[in-house]
């Protein structure tokens, strides 16, 4: 009888996998559902958005981020009410994405007999499979049906090898365990519903890098996340790009209008309005002379000033 239950595990686990409901989505089956990205992709399929790009999206708002995507038809990308390990942090990262569910037995076996054909690691919580296939530079976001007693996804330990692997942390609609060890990590934060000094328990984790629910918001794997302390962003990875150009373009005018108010060369009318062309040649010299590392080129600033007046 119990070998007749093995292999029945067994041809049901191999059929999910045939079928591509595995535990892990394919390479394949990420660029399908990402197919809006033109770049470099990671070994696992997922867009590859630079380092720069990241780096320079932290210097956006939650509402320039909202607004961008709300006018492009993304009105459900922005998710809040949050406990943060470290208010006022802002994090940026590419997404993992993990989907848990109620354990029940059979679910939980077939789950098991899936992930070992995939070759996931058979020792210690199938809770750690996500976490073994991060890479710098992601985020790791799991919905956790918004279980916090026995529904701490990680502790202080998972925690720090999460930051060793990504340098970045969580975000979790769930719960972690181990809160003071956890802050005490240089360089994790995380984003979560409630904590608690129970265990994981009855959990099961049926989906890695397939698309999942965070609060209203429907997150891809691949996505990148904008994190702060007024919420939680999910930015598809087709439109981050010219979300950060309009939003670097927007702060380096704000930035050279504080420069031309303080020389008082011109009345601050001609300043906050469209600009003369002697204010444009201006403009264009002193974006020549921008010391930070930007994602705009001089032909972002060309079509901006040609659009002046335009729109």
């Amino acid at each position: 009888m119990r070998q007749n239950m093995s292999l029945c595990l067994a041809l049901v686990a191999s059929i999910w996998y045939a079928g591509a409901q595995s535990v892990g989505a394919s390479p394949e089956y990420v660029k399908a559902i990402t197919s809006q990205w033109e770049g470099e992709r990671l070994v696992d399929g997922r867009p590859k958005v630079s380092d720069l790009v990241l780096d320079q999206l932290k210097k956006a708002t939650l509402e320039q981020i909202w607004g961008y995507m709300y006018h492009k038809g993304y009105r459900n990308q922005v998710a809040k009410d949050w406990i943060i390990l470290k208010p006022g942090e802002t994090m940026t990262g590419r997404v993992v994405t993990t989907q848990f569910m109620p354990t029940r037995p059979d679910l939980d076996s077939i789950v098991k007999a899936a992930g070992k054909l995939e070759g996931r690691s058979q020792q210690g919580g199938i809770n750690i499979w996500p976490i073994d296939i991060l890479t710098k530079g992601d985020i790791y976001v799991a919905d956790g049906y918004g279980k916090v007693k026995d529904g701490t996804l990680i502790g202080s330990s998972l925690g720090n090898a999460i930051y060793g692997r990504t340098g970045r942390g969580v975000i979790f609609y769930g719960s972690v365990r181990d809160m003071q060890e956890l802050k005490d990590t240089e360089g994790f934060n995380a984003w979560v519903k409630g904590h608690d000094p129970s265990y994981i328990k009855d959990m099961t984790p049926t989906s890695i890098n397939m698309p999942i629910r965070i609060g209203e918001v429907t997150v891809f794997p691949g996505d990148v996340v904008f994190a702060n302390e007024y919420g939680v962003a999910f930015i598809p990875a087709h439109m981050v790009q010219a979300l950060v150009s309009a939003s670097e373009l927007t702060s380096l005018r704000d930035e050279f209008e504080r420069f031309l108010l303080q020389q008082a060369k011109y009345p601050s009318g001609e300043i906050h309005g469209d600009w003369s062309d002697k204010i444009k040649n201006e403009y264009r010299a002193w974006f020549s002379k921008h010391p930070g590392e930007l994602t705009v080129t001089k032909q972002d600033i060309e079509a901006y000033l040609s659009r002046m007046g335009k729109e």
